[in-house]
């Protein structure tokens, strides 16, 4: 099975790989890169032909590519959620972080209040503190294996500071899939502290077998006078690095507030990232990300199994993303124990959870999307780490 191929990284300049003995002390000859959130499989190949074909074209001048790649993102959002925009509402950023710092910037002020609900995806905190602006965390709570938000302790600890709310969905790192209720939830929050909403929806094409990602949009439509969506096709085909990302704002005061801030800075895509975009959003890069979610669900399967047979570790059930969450508080370790049994035991790099803000103190976040054999091997190495607990 083409996911099951190993590839060797190491020295091809990837974060993943080339930059964990720095930051973790795990050294790519033989430590596993559980942590960056991208995968150690190739992007599909419907995406690798169209990046060929404009390699060997030879020409990287300016495109007029807009009809094509505008109408690529309409045609997936419709047939793969259901959700019908307009390619006038669509901008194009260097990936959804960046669409947040847009967003910052066009609707916020430094010193202004930004609410996130926490444990939730850390480049939002360096976004907004980068920005001059304030981190509101709100933090959640676990409820049944899964992540749950509790607006009526959030209503108490608003201040009047806070201008805009950053939602996550599905949830990075929980895995969380928000229901109907838990959207509306958000989107009534925002409307009674008079907050921009942001949704960064990233992962909603990784979303496992019975579950169903609703678009915010679908979920509360008399929210769009508030509502700014990002999405990118980078997590779902592993095109990360080619850097472009979407904002969708049907609003039209909106949309013309962030059309003029981008035109100030005159932000726009690359050729690359939007021929690799177009390609990936059709037929073909349906059927891969189908196959996609069928293998990450074995490798689910695989590290859940593992993690539950560790005395004292849990895994939150992910229902979307590749991303596993961990709690080792069952063990009473301290951080520093449970990550050196990792990084130098196990000779794995993980994400630390306390850099996703509050709650996530006593976590660690995996990365699963890996050919089956190395989670296995990542599997027996954290039995070996823990083994005195067993």
């Amino acid at each position: 099975m083409e996911f099951d191929t190993i590839i060797d990284r190491r020295g091809t300049y990837s974060s993943k790989w080339d930059k964990m003995e720095t930051l973790y002390g795990v050294s790519p000859d033989d430590g596993l890169p559980m942590w960056v959130a991208d995968m150690d499989f190739r992007a599909p190949e419907v995406v690798r032909k169209r990046l060929h074909e404009a390699v060997e074209h030879g020409m990287f001048g300016y495109i007029n590519f807009d009809d094509v790649y505008l109408e690529s993102i309409r045609w997936w959002m419709q047939e793969r959620h259901g959700w019908g925009i307009d390619p006038s509402w669509v901008f194009t950023t260097t990936g959804v972080v960046n669409g947040v710092g847009m967003c910052l910037d066009t609707f916020t002020e430094p010193g202004d209040g930004i609410v996130v609900f926490t444990p939730v995806y850390h480049a939002f905190a360096r976004v907004i503190r980068g920005a001059g602006r304030d981190v509101v965390e709100m933090p959640m709570q676990v409820e049944n294996g899964r992540y749950v938000m509790d607006f009526d302790a959030y209503d108490q600890m608003i201040t009047g500071k806070e201008k805009m709310v950053i939602l996550c969905s599905p949830h990075n790192p929980g895995g969380t899939v928000w229901r109907q209720e838990e959207l509306q939830g958000v989107a009534d929050f925002a409307e009674r502290h008079d907050l921009i909403l942001v949704s960064d929806e990233i992962h909603h094409d990784l979303v496992f077998a019975g579950e169903q990602h609703i678009p915010m949009p679908l979920a509360v439509p008399d929210i769009k006078h508030r509502l700014v969506m990002l999405t990118a096709p980078s997590k779902t085909f592993n095109i990360a690095g080619l850097h472009t990302g979407h904002v969708a704002i049907e609003d039209a005061d909106l949309r013309s507030k962030f059309a003029q801030r981008m035109r100030s800075i005159y932000l726009g895509g690359n050729s690359l990232g939007q021929f690799a975009s177009a390609a990936a959003y059709s037929p073909e890069g349906a059927k891969w990300v189908d196959e996609l979610m069928v293998y990450l669900d074995g490798n689910r399967n695989m590290f859940d199994a593992t993690i539950a047979e560790i005395p004292g570790l849990s895994s939150m059930r992910m229902q979307a993303t590749y991303l596993s969450w961990v709690d080792f508080s069952g063990t009473g370790m301290e951080p520093t124990e449970f990550y050196r049994r990792i990084e130098k035991q196990a000779r794995i790099a993980v994400n630390h959870g306390d850099t996703f803000g509050t709650g996530g103190e006593n976590c660690a976040r995996f990365n699963i999307a890996m050919p089956r054999s190395r989670v296995e091997e990542a599997c027996n190495r954290l039995r070996d780490a823990f083994a005195d607990l067993q």
